[in-house]
Formats: structure tokens, sequence, C-alpha cells
């Protein structure tokens, strides 16, 4: 498996995969929605990039994760991780986070937030392992959100 940036090629995977996870859990939501119709513009074009994970063997991507830029908060956000059923478990996530903020570090972030769901256990552990801190919940994006989550770099 290898962690690489975004392809054009790669979009569909990108979107299948979130809202494979999205489906499973809660319900797509407007942002959700508006985030998959302008990946390029929103999330590439606007100073972000995607990661994703794939399985050199045969191309398959087994996760991905967006760095979006909020310009108007002078921050990045972790958004929409995701890793396919049959890959979970293999560390995938904590390697696509581990490149995000790489990528954030080289780039000059400063700070990086996450909108996540304390439902979802695991991922909440993952981003403690990656040293995101619980902060006040204020002005998130998503229904689904019941925690925010922060590191600075």
């Amino acid at each position: 498996m290898t962690i690489i940036t975004y392809e054009e090629r790669y979009k569909e995977d990108f979107i299948r995969l979130n809202r494979q996870w999205i489906e499973t859990y809660f319900r797509l939501e407007e942002s959700d929605l508006k985030t998959f119709a302008n990946i390029d513009s929103y999330i590439i074009g606007g100073g972000g990039q995607i990661f994703l994970a794939v399985d050199e063997k045969n191309d398959e991507v087994q996760g991905c994760c967006a760095l979006i830029n909020h310009p108007d908060k002078d921050c990045y956000e972790l958004a929409k991780m995701a890793v396919a059923p049959h890959a979970q478990g293999k560390h995938i996530g904590y390697e696509l986070g581990q490149a995000l903020l790489v990528y954030a570090r080289r780039k000059g972030v400063k700070r990086i937030y996450l909108e996540g769901n304390t439902r979802l256990a695991a991922s909440i552990h993952l981003y403690r392992k990656l040293g995101f801190e619980e902060v006040p919940l204020v002005n998130h994006a998503y229904e689904r959100c019941d925690i925010l989550m922060e590191k600075w770099l």
C-alpha cells in the first residue's frame, strides 16, 4: 500500500469511500454533497490536498482523507477520512493521517481541526493517537458532529 496525493482518476474512489462510511453510520448532508461536487475547486484549488491509500498490486484505493484550507479561520481541516471495510484494521487511517500531517508541516500549516462523532470510537482513538485534542464544540458544519478536535503543528 502506498500513500499518494490526489490524481483526477481517483476522484470517484474518494467519493465512493466517503459515501460508503457516511451512509453506513449517518446520512449524507448538504455539506457532503457540496464537497463531492466541488473537489477540484473546493479542496485542491482552495489550497488543500487529498491523500489516497492505494494498493499498488491492483491500483485499488483502500482509504482516503482530505486537508481542506479554511483561510477565513486561518487553519486547515482534516476531513473525509474513510477506509474501505475490507481494509480496516490495517493501520491505513493512521498512515493517511501521518502523511497529511507531514504535508501540512511542510506547507507551514499551524493548526488543523476536525469534526467527528464519538459513536465512531475507533476514529476518535486514531485522532488522539495522531495528536488531536478535544476542544469546545462550536460552529460545526455537520449535524452528525458531536466532537471537535484540533492539533497545533
